[in-house]
């Protein structure tokens, strides 16, 4: 058994083709049959179902399972080796949302990368509600996310807090108000987040708290999202300042303050507790914590 046999059956695992695993691994197909071949045959075991579309059989799975555990240390012990070398380099995978990669992220990774080249960083956007999940398990290094609770196996540090607001286009009814109430909003039109997203959660138990069915016309998957639809005056929405503060600084949204939203919200980084923290790993959380939170919240 060698380290590329368990990649390729990995790869088989994620593209169900042999066809593709060898694309991606740059091998032909026979050579890409021979490998799994070889493993079967080692450990007497047939791993996958060749008819199509190519899974991998009860045995297969529990192979892979180990199969990934192995790759992971060798992972790793690359990034300990790299790490012989005193300046800080390698790959981080960054998990957060559209909405906080497109206000925050340009900023500090600007700075990052200018200090630090032989640094790489990959954003993989997401829903806010499966970020921590992504940490958890380690699809992504570090996440930056809304620390809406509390989990063992997850470290957490806040770098600045955040708020939710109501908006409206210019030409909305309500745009010509600079306060209003909760109850004011029953029946009117409201686009949302999704109800899996942190800052839908916190909207609905505020509406519950008042005993208020609001009128939901449209669920969008990203603030970004969301933000546009009011933009077309499709409805009122109530989003993340910071990811409003372009638009209501250019006129094209409408902020007007709800005394029940008026709740801060901690927005950190967050990484798997207990997992080894590489080179860039350690230098991005080092210097990401000690950013003043205007670098972070400026509109600019």
């Amino acid at each position: 058994m060698n380290l590329s046999q368990l990649e390729t059956l990995l790869t088989i695992s994620k593209t169900m083709s042999f066809r593709k695993a060898g694309e991606l691994l740059n091998l032909t197909q026979p050579a890409v049959s021979a490998q799994i071949k070889s493993l079967e045959d080692e450990f007497g075991s047939v791993l996958i179902d060749r008819n199509q579309p190519v899974t991998l059989t009860d045995r297969g799975k529990v192979f892979l399972e180990h199969a990934e555990r192995i790759l992971g240390i060798v992972e790793e012990l690359k990034s300990r080796l790299s790490d012989l070398n005193q300046t800080p380099q390698g790959h981080i995978i960054l998990g957060t949302t559209t909405s906080i990669a497109i206000q925050i992220l340009p900023r500090v990774l600007s700075y990052f990368q200018d200090q630090f080249p032989l640094i790489k960083t990959t954003i993989q956007s997401m829903p806010s509600s499966q970020v921590m999940t992504a940490v958890e398990n380690g699809t992504v290094d570090i996440g930056i996310n809304y620390l809406s609770e509390s989990n063992p196996n997850i470290v957490t540090s806040i770098l600045y807090y955040d708020t939710y607001e109501l908006v409206v286009a210019p030409n909305h009814p309500m745009a010509h108000l600079k306060h209003t109430s909760v109850e004011a909003l029953k029946d009117v039109p409201m686009i949302m987040l999704s109800p899996d997203a942190l800052g839908r959660k916190f909207i609905d138990k505020m509406f519950r708290k008042h005993n208020i069915q609001p009128n939901i016309v449209m669920e969008l998957s990203s603030s970004e999202e969301v933000k546009r639809m009011a933009e077309l005056n499709l409805g009122a929405a109530v989003v993340s300042k910071l990811a409003v503060a372009n638009e209501v600084r250019l006129g094209t949204l409408k902020m007007i303050k709800v005394h029940e939203l008026d709740t801060n919200h901690p927005v950190g980084v967050a990484y798997k507790s207990g997992r080894y923290l590489n080179s860039a790993m350690q230098q991005f959380l080092s210097d990401v914590k000690g950013m003043p939170e205007a670098q972070f919240i400026s509109s600019e």
